[in-house]
């Protein structure tokens, strides 16, 4: 690359630019509100983990270990480290590690940016976002519940519908053993319509043969041995409770016998959200009940249960939906004749800052001057200021300045008392 050639992004990871950035502020500001709401609490985990850590947790013949972790030597000592691709692991690792779950269970939600190596497309990027939830310590159904009641309600709060929600339960490690078993005995059967993909993932991993795409093998799919039909009485009792929850709550589901997530750690169980609005990136939110993990990366055996949200995929959505959200305001713009007064303008400017009032300076300055008040009128509307504070030499000779109302009640002005900021800062809020 020459000296002087440009440097761009790497395909598939994406700056977030204003206007934009403002709608993740937006959404990112509602997910904190609701999870305060549901008094979820907010953790924040390093983007760089041990490999073997998602190795272990997630499962040594998942696609994400397999093809999709950015993973690498550490230069200094050796160690092995990924970027993590999923929240969940890197969550349970530092419970375990700061052994949170000494004094009872603990309800964490996390927003951050995960990794994968990805052919990039709509929706779907090499670095993307989520929110996550994790409910560490209690073994309940209601947990279960809870957590998918709290992704229902943010559908709700952000405007979204046509979500639909799909379950299954993948029961016990003794009853996924006696499927399991039964699976790989029938694709045995069947190996003359299964691609290589499939057959390779026969033996080591067969339920994520279930979640094959290929058109070709969904009629040998559909009539393969279902989970639900191996459950023991508590592995249905557990999900029948879920439903009831659900349906008090006036929450939708269907029960999807081949929806098995991409992870090996979870066990009951399972669910996702689902648009028909984004095409093949249709899952928006899924999660489930992973009892086992906490112990598989080293802590003392606790139950937990959690979700996943693809910001990118959520906000896709709101924009295909035409969501109307709530942009940012500016109460005010500052405008200066003269560029000598800017002293004086921004002590005034920050006075109103600290008042709590937004206020855009001009920022043209030039050994010219500000440029002409017109020019300035004209950036101010076009700012969405709600009123515009005009510096004027004769006004600040007698410490004044004007306000000038650009939205409601549009080309009234009055005069202010620059001492007394304090007074009428709060006339200028949008």
């Amino acid at each position: 690359m020459g000296k002087n050639e440009k440097l761009v992004a790497i395909k598939g990871m994406n700056d977030i630019l204003p206007p934009d950035s403002a709608m993740w502020e937006w959404f990112e500001s509602k997910v904190r509100d609701l999870m305060g709401r549901f008094a979820y609490r907010n953790i924040r985990t390093p983007i760089v983990e041990p490999t073997a850590l998602f190795v272990r947790g997630l499962g040594e013949v998942t696609d994400i270990v397999e093809k999709e972790m950015y993973s690498f030597e550490d230069k200094l000592n050796g160690e092995h480290l990924t970027l993590r691709p999923e929240g969940t692991a890197g969550v349970v690792r530092s419970v375990v590690e700061n052994n949170m779950l000494y004094d009872g269970g603990k309800r964490l939600f996390y927003i951050g940016q995960m990794f994968r190596h990805e052919r990039p497309q709509r929706g779907r990027y090499r670095q993307f976002h989520q929110v996550g939830v994790e409910a560490l310590g209690f073994a309940g159904p209601e947990l279960d519940a809870e957590v998918i009641l709290l992704a229902h309600q943010l559908w709700k709060e952000l405007g979204i519908d046509g979500v639909r929600l799909e379950l299954n339960s993948l029961g016990q490690p003794a009853e996924r053993k006696a499927h399991r078993d039964a699976l790989i005995a029938y694709f045995e059967q069947h190996t003359d319509v299964m691609d290589e993909e499939a057959k390779r993932r026969m033996h080591s991993n067969p339920l994520r043969v279930l979640d094959t795409k290929n058109p070709a093998m969904q009629a040998m799919v559909n009539a393969a041995p279902q989970l639900l039909d191996f459950l023991g009485d508590a592995s249905k009792a557990h999900l029948k409770t879920v439903q009831d929850i659900l349906d008090a709550n006036g929450v939708a589901w269907s029960v999807n016998p081949r929806l098995v997530r991409g992870m090996d750690y979870y066990n009951l169980t399972v669910f996702e959200f689902i648009t028909d609005k984004l095409g093949s990136q249709g899952t928006i939110c899924g999660g489930g009940r992973y009892d086992y993990l906490i112990e598989e990366i080293g802590g003392k055996p606790a139950p937990a249960v959690g979700w996943g949200m693809g910001i990118e995929r959520v906000l896709e959505l709101i924009k295909e939906l035409n969501i109307q959200w709530q942009r940012p305001s500016i109460d005010a713009y500052a405008i200066l004749p003269d560029a000598s007064l800017l002293p004086q303008a921004m002590r005034v400017v920050q006075s109103l800052r600290s008042e709590g009032i937004s206020v855009q300076m001009h920022g043209a300055a030039t050994a010219e001057g500000m440029g002409s008040m017109k020019s300035q009128f004209k950036k101010a509307d076009a700012s969405g200021a709600h009123c515009a504070l005009i510096f004027g030499g004769d006004e600040m000779q007698r410490g004044m300045v004007t306000v000038k109302q650009l939205r409601d009640g549009a080309g009234a002005q009055a005069e202010h008392a620059i001492e007394n900021v304090a007074g009428w800062a709060q006339l200028l809020r949008a």
